[in-house]
């Protein structure tokens, strides 16, 4: 909520609205006095990265009521308040509209009562609304994802994944309850993200004979070597009955049906607290500033707005549209209407609903009928968060489609070498949380090790299709066998990459594995950064990123730190710029800020290097402030993966394999035999996408055009279009002082 809140108040100022704090929500709109104080830029310094919101929430009885919002408006027409935005969940939003329906109506009462004068009347004659939706359990329906939702799934992963480990230790089952009342995301999500065992949710209720189901599933895997249980519980769980399943009713039955050592976990709220993840603060930057945007163009006649995450875009949709839809959701429910309950709250919930599905099988279907096809997997590239998540939901996925997966180590090297597994389904147990490559990766392409031995390895191991997760290096390397099909049949099979690089230079995606969780991991160490300042007045730190060429790190770095610049490849900047950053720090010094964070994507410039712009900020600063400089190297490769990263993954390679599945069976054919997949069309090598909100399979060979090999680079990117937003959220510049800058916002 801080990063909306301090974009509201930047962009706001930025193209010349006064802005207005109203701290304690709804109350302190109806208590006003000190409740309503004017903010200025240097007001939301320093907030980006707390969690909370420094403006306060609160429930307000008094604005249900009629009295209580007359209160509200005098307040505000007072102050010459016309604009209203409210961060909230659907409860929030509809009294924000309840309100500006009635807006003439109190105005007019107010003037009768002599409380306000037909002049303030006049210039406050419209009320114009725009909403944000802050919610943890991302139930709100008209947008993608919640501010506070990817933040909640953080400290919930983190929770699972501490409890992981003791489960391990001791062989227990742990059941683990968390938030969701009338909405499953949070449970769903999770469960996803962590390989559980079994999963509750009120959209999804189990059938009829779900303790049997749960207790045969748990220990089947306790058979096969598992030595642990995790089962997912949101805390609205139902039956298909509409009655309530509690966690220590769960627990019950598994303690007294299976003899396990169980545990319950509430989370509670927990789940509410802590420092904002950089999807939540990078979405608050975002969907505050189309906020302002959207009351700059509004009218009398335009209805209330929510601006939402739709793909990778902020849009405005209708917001009363939007609420009626999410109790439509609660109306299914309420029915027993768990299908169209599931359909409502959007594709993507469907999609992961689906996905865990087929991935909580333990047995393949036994189906005597199918060929029984052997699929190749490898990393190739550096290694990143996520792979093996992705390693895991392909062999997995691969298993209960009945064919037979094969680990590759060390990427083309060890194919060369021989170096293959039969991997079983217990073998990727445990990997979705697991950072690094288990598989090894290596960045050595085919043509470099002879495409003659990669072909003869391929027909060795009779390789049916190839599912390759890495980055620049893996989507070359099936450029290079598709292209190298007309000299060898044996590269004729179904091909895909799933794109996996913290640099997110692949074309033909959005977005690559393990770029969230490295800009986390870049996030969390500005933080510590800034917070090492606090002990010494006017400091600014210069931090080099990695991403080779492409400077998303460090632009959605940038954003979600909160720097005050971030220098890229892909927009040039010269002495004059360094110059004029220069000079705004020491402004913003002067104006009582006293600290600065200067991000630079590391192959960015091959003249003004790090350490160049560290000593030109360290001569320029004489006197006004001090620098230091950081080079955050390969602790952005490492860690655990976040949610997001886990999740995609798993996705990822469930449709990747789905994909490589079905053009096996359309292209197999008897030769000597044996059965053999043949396939040469330009959709069977492909990389899976994610753009807008559409997984995509690209053909390879159609990507070649879109692509800049020189620099290892896209054609086009979509998150250059937030660079205007960095600047202006950055530096305290007008749109009457500064020429051009119009256009930026744009």
């Amino acid at each position: 909520m801080n990063a909306a809140v301090r974009a509201v108040v930047r962009m706001g100022i930025h193209v010349g609205f006064r802005v207005y704090y109203i701290h304690e929500g709804y109350q302190g709109m109806v208590d006003g006095a000190d409740n309503i104080k004017e903010a200025i830029w240097t007001s939301v310094s320093g907030i980006i990265q707390q969690g909370g919101t420094v403006i306060g929430s609160a429930r307000c009885q008094d604005f249900r009521e009629r009295a209580g919002r007359l209160k509200a408006a005098a307040n505000l027409v007072k102050l010459g308040i016309s604009n209203l935005v409210v961060i909230g969940g659907d409860g929030s939003l509809t009294g924000a509209n309840c309100f500006r329906q009635e807006w003439a109506g109190l105005l007019e009462e107010l003037v009768k009562k002599g409380e306000i004068t037909a002049e303030q009347s006049k210039n406050c004659s419209h009320l114009n609304i725009v909403g944000m939706v802050g919610s943890i359990d991302n139930d709100f329906c008209g947008t993608d994802m919640t501010i506070g939702c990817d933040t909640a799934l953080h400290r919930i992963m983190e929770s699972v994944d501490a409890i992981t480990t003791t489960a391990q230790s001791h062989q227990r089952t742990f059941v683990m309850e968390v938030m969701g009342r009338h909405c499953g995301y949070l449970a769903l999500v999770t469960a996803l993200a962590c390989g559980a065992d079994w999963l509750f949710i009120p959209e999804w209720p189990p059938e009829a004979d779900w303790e049997d189901h749960m207790c045969r599933r748990l220990s089947e895997l306790r058979t096969a070597g598992s030595r642990l249980g995790i089962v997912i519980m949101a805390e609205g769980a139902i039956d298909q009955k509409g009655n309530a399943i509690t966690s220590n009713r769960v627990k019950e039955i598994i303690s007294t049906r299976l003899g396990h050592d169980t545990r319950v976990t509430v989370l509670g709220h927990v789940q509410r607290g802590g420092n904002p993840s950089a999807f939540d603060r990078v979405l608050g930057c975002r969907m505050g500033a189309e906020a302002v945007l959207a009351l700059l163009e509004a009218t009398p006649d335009t209805p209330a707005c929510v601006v939402s995450l739709d793909g990778n875009q902020a849009v405005r949709v209708n917001l009363m549209e939007c609420v009626e839809r999410t109790q439509q959701v609660a109306a299914a429910m309420k029915k027993g209407n768990f299908e169209n309950c599931v359909s409502l709250r959007g594709r993507s919930f469907k999609n992961n609903l689906e996905i865990y599905k087929i991935l909580s099988h333990v047995k393949p279907p036994n189906n005597p009928q199918q060929h029984v096809f052997n699929i190749g997997i490898m990393n190739v590239g550096a290694p990143a968060a996520g792979m093996n998540a992705a390693v895991r939901s392909a062999a997995r996925t691969a298993i209960l489609n009945g064919h037979q997966p094969y680990a590759i180590y060390e990427g083309f090297e060890g194919l060369a070498e021989g170096r293959l597994k039969k991997l079983q389904w217990m073998d990727v147990g445990g990997w979705v949380g697991s950072g690094g490559a288990k598989l090894g990766a290596k960045r050595t392409q085919p043509a470099k090790l002879g495409l003659p031995q990669i072909a003869s390895k391929f027909k060795e191991f009779n390789l049916s299709a190839l599912l390759i997760i890495g980055g620049f290096e893996a989507y070359d390397s099936v450029l290079q066998l598709a292209e190298a099909r007309p000299q060898y049949k044996e590269f004729c099979i179904p091909m895909v990459v799933i794109p996996c690089t913290i640099s997110n230079n692949v074309p033909g995606t959005e977005f690559s594995l393990g770029t969230d969780t490295a800009l986390n991991a870049i996030t969390d160490i500005c933080d510590r950064i800034k917070q090492s300042a606090s002990g010494t007045k006017r400091r600014v730190f210069v931090v080099e990123t990695m991403g080779g060429y492409c400077g998303y790190l460090a632009t959605l770095a940038g954003l979600a730190g909160g720097a005050d610049a971030a220098y890229i490849f892909e927009e040039r900047f010269g002495m004059r710029d360094l110059q004029n950053d220069v000079e705004h720090l020491a402004k913003k010094m002067v104006e009582g800020v006293e600290r600065g964070l200067i991000l630079r994507n590391e192959k960015c410039n091959e003249n003004y290097t790090t350490d160049f712009i560290y000593q030109l900020y360290c001569e320029e600063g004489k006197g006004i402030f001090s620098a230091r400089k950081n080079v955050l190297g390969h602790m952005q490769q490492g860690g655990c993966p976040s949610p997001f990263d886990r999740n995609l993954g798993t996705k990822l390679a469930a449709k990747s394999v789905a994909f490589i599945a079905e053009k096996m069976h359309n292209n197999y054919k008897e030769e000597g035999g044996r059965i053999v997949v043949e396939c040469n069309e330009e959709d069977t090598a492909c990389l899976i996408g994610l753009n807008r909100r559409t997984v995509q399979f690209s053909p390879v060979t159609h990507l070649k055009s879109q692509t800049d090999f020189q620099h290892r680079l896209p054609r086009e990117q979509w998150w250059l279009k937030l660079r205007p937003l960095l600047r202006i959220l950055a530096k305290h510049e007008s749109v009457y002082e500064v020429e051009g800058e119009e256009t930026s916002i744009e």
